[in-house]
């Protein structure tokens, strides 16, 4: 059977959503003529080039995961879909929203303390191509909700020379829904630990568009003590065309995530009772409790048949107010942005070329309160501090795409990008200071077309991220500094990226079985690596890292009634240069320093994995089932190695109705019972990274959840929207 099969194009269809609408390369006749290449596929949005490109064209590491395989969840965190990609550690901190995630080490330091639980660093996180990552680098995981999503899309290479400021890579979960007809559900979901969601999806035609709403809410009372949760969360979004050259979009979503923090254990209080909570944590009563929202417009406009103009404003106000380390703090802050993306499709040495230009640009700031702890752990009258934490992000980016011949297409490009931060505490007025960090980062790339469903490709990239907000405070050691309001010792992370891949969809004889891989080797050197210590209380650099890994990510459908799924995952990452002074590690003494140098570097394990095998009958449709493995080698949460978290592998398996159980009258069932943790092991999902020393024990150990069961039943209209 020919790739241009049914099984091909829905393999294709399913995997990767198209995100936006101005297609000015699909009007370029050099582009057109190029021989087995996208002329044989479903042209398809990749959102790390910013444009419109079939997936094997392009020169980078994407994994795009399709709605099939968000369903059957809890729903609650990334993690739970992410784990399946390849290059991706992604790990449930308490079991609930929060989760830890990095990206070929970027983002590894997000976990901890100050500011880090319910964030994440280094990666880029966008909704419908918003910016969830705020101007500083941080991002809230509080409005992603696997149940909102129609698909995500993890670009696993360092897109810096596109997105800028920590996007070491990113992540675009999609939420508007496409449909010819009206539809509606509403799906109940209960499981172990007091979860309980509600989760409702609608959408219809609307005149010559779209409008589609979602909305969820979860209560979660925990397994661990100190643990308990809850969000609501309400997503609409309206996309229409314009006349016939422009499309317009009004995306809307607010939500609410309020859940107390267990804190970090010592190894011996993990293995005696992992459902406690830290002793300090629960008698402070730590907590996050965050309102935000956000307003996004988008334009898109083809000029004419090789022009074309998209443009975005946002504004996503926040209120968040926690308890942490003996004080209550009340941020509102707002975050507002926008920008502009020029494209075109013109011949270039009689060549087939495509250019993408823009800017981008966010600002936030806000007041942040500080109180310390009135009755109940409640905000006292003492206000301790009262500041601004301002951050403006502007970057200007161009990429130059060639084909040199009709198998090989050359790019490059580059993108500049300021980032200033204006501190100032209005109770201490001296404590003021003003920051900027600037960079210039590049981009080479080169895909060579093998066949239309084949290629191979290479990129160097360079990357910038500078230090979060949190993450400027100064250094805490014991009174010796000087007093600042930024941090003095800290530089952006600087990093370039060596990359080679190869992609490929492969129809396995005349069955319509398809085998599709993509595999992905790097070597990534990082100069002034932040990272965490005191579990996360301040920040200094290493040196230089140098991180190297080897990603595979492969899926066979079709074999029978089989599907196989796998991701393997292999790093190397080792401090090159890293010199401690003594006062981070030991008692002080003056002059002496500890050398890290030939470590691992901290919260990387070697060796990550998924393995599933699913079974969808062709006799019964209306049923699937999947077994799934996953799991980790041990990683370090100390620089100098000596905290070791241990190596887990767990199981879960899956049994749902899959396209629905037809009841009669247009209806059909739908529903899934989900057991993770199938064996019901103890291990040790997250870690604190340069912890805490209490009594000589490292407080660092965050416990996986134990075996617990998820179920769902619900009744709509059959057949697929």
């Amino acid at each position: 059977m020919p790739l241009r099969s049914r099984a091909a194009r829905a393999f294709l269809a399913a995997t990767v959503p198209a995100l936006v609408p101005v297609d000015a390369e699909a009007q370029d006749p050099a582009r057109r003529t190029r021989p087995d290449t996208t002329a044989r596929l479903d042209t398809v949005t990749v959102t790390a080039e910013r444009r419109r490109a079939a997936t094997f064209d392009v020169p980078q590491a994407v994994t795009v995961i399709g709605r099939e395989r968000l369903a059957d969840r809890r729903g609650m965190g990334l993690d739970e879909v992410l784990q399946e990609v390849p290059g991706v550690i992604a790990l449930s901190r308490a079991g609930g929203t929060d989760a830890r995630i990095n990206i070929r080490g970027f983002g590894s330091r997000g976990a901890g303390d100050r500011s880090n639980a319910g964030t994440t660093r280094g990666v880029r996180l966008l909704i419908d191509g918003f910016p969830e990552t705020e101007p500083d680098g941080r991002t809230a995981l509080d409005l992603f909700d696997l149940a909102t999503a129609e698909g995500i899309e993890v670009v696993r290479s360092s897109a810096s020379s596109l997105w800028g400021n920590a996007a070491g890579g990113v992540i675009n979960l999609t939420t508007a829904v496409t449909t010819t007809r009206p539809f509606g559900q509403l799906t109940p979901v209960v499981g172990s630990f007091g979860l309980r969601r509600w989760v409702g999806r609608a959408a219809t035609p609307l005149g010559r568009g779209t409008l589609s709403l979602s909305g969820t809410f979860t209560d979660f009372e925990g397994w661990r003590a100190h643990s308990s949760g809850q969000r609501s969360l309400g997503l609409a979004s309206f996309v229409a065309p314009v006349g016939d050259r422009a499309r317009v979009g009004i995306f809307a979503v607010g939500g609410r995530n309020a859940y107390r923090i267990p804190g970090p254990l010592t190894r011996a209080e993990a293995d005696a009772n992992p459902e406690q909570a830290n002793a300090t944590y629960a008698s402070r009563d730590e907590r996050r409790d965050n309102k935000l929202g956000r307003l996004g417009v988008t334009l898109d406009v083809a000029l004419d048949s090789t022009h074309a103009v998209s443009s975005a404003l946002y504004v996503n106000p926040k209120v968040l107010q926690r308890s942490e380390r003996g004080t209550f703090r009340d941020f509102n802050r707002y975050h507002v942005g926008g920008n502009v993306v020029y494209r075109n499709a013109l011949p270039l040495f009689a060549r087939g070329a495509r250019f993408t230009a823009g800017v981008d640009e966010a600002y936030q700031d806000g007041t942040i309160l500080f109180y310390g702890l009135g009755p109940g752990n409640t905000r006292g009258a003492d206000l301790r501090d009262n500041k601004k934490e301002g951050a403006n992000n502007v970057g200007v980016f161009a990429h130059q795409e060639l084909d040199v011949t009709p198998r090989l297409t050359l790019g490059v490009g580059a993108r500049w990008d300021a980032i200033r931060y204006d501190y100032q505490s209005f109770v201490g007025r001296r404590l003021a200071d003003v920051k900027t960090f600037s960079r210039v980062t590049p981009k080479l790339g080169a895909t060579w077309r093998l066949g239309p469903t084949h290629s191979v490709y290479a990129n160097l990239g360079g990357g910038v991220e500078a230090p979060a907000g949190n993450e400027t405070d100064p250094a805490s050691t014991f009174g010796q500094d000087s007093v600042y309001n930024l941090n003095p010792l800290l530089s952006p992370i600087r990093s370039t990226t060596y990359e080679v891949g190869t992609k490929q969809l492969v129809a396995l004889g005349a069955s319509g079985a398809t085998l599709s891989y993509d595999a992905a080797v790097y070597v990534t050197d990082v100069d002034d690596e932040i990272v965490p210590y005191r579990g996360g209380r301040f920040y200094f650099t290493a040196g230089q890292v140098r991180r190297t890994g080897a990603e595979l990510g492969a899926q066979a459908r079709g074999l029978g009634a089989f599907t196989l799924r796998t991701a393997l995952t292999w790093s190397h990452h080792r401090y090159t240069e890293y010199l401690v002074d003594s006062v981070h590690y030991s008692a002080a003494r003056a002059g002496r320093f500890a050398d890290y140098g030939g470590n691992r570097v901290v919260g990387i394990p070697d060796v990550a994995y998924f393995a599933g095998i699913g079974v969808e009958p062709r006799a019964a449709r209306w049923i699937n089932a999947e077994v799934g493995l996953r799991g980790q080698s041990r990683f370090f949460a100390d620089d100098a190695n000596a905290v070791e978290v241990p190596a887990f592998s767990t199981l879960q398996a899956t049994v749902g109705f899959g396209e629905g159980l037809p009841v009669g009258r247009g209806l059909a069932l739908r529903g899934f019972v989900t057991v993770h943790n199938l064996t019901d092991r103890r291990y040790v999902e997250s870690a604190f990274l340069n912890p805490d020393v209490v009594n000589g024990q490292p407080v660092a150990f965050e416990p996986g959840l134990p075996r617990n069961v998820v179920f769902s039943l619900s009744l709509g209209a059959a057949g697929r929207r």
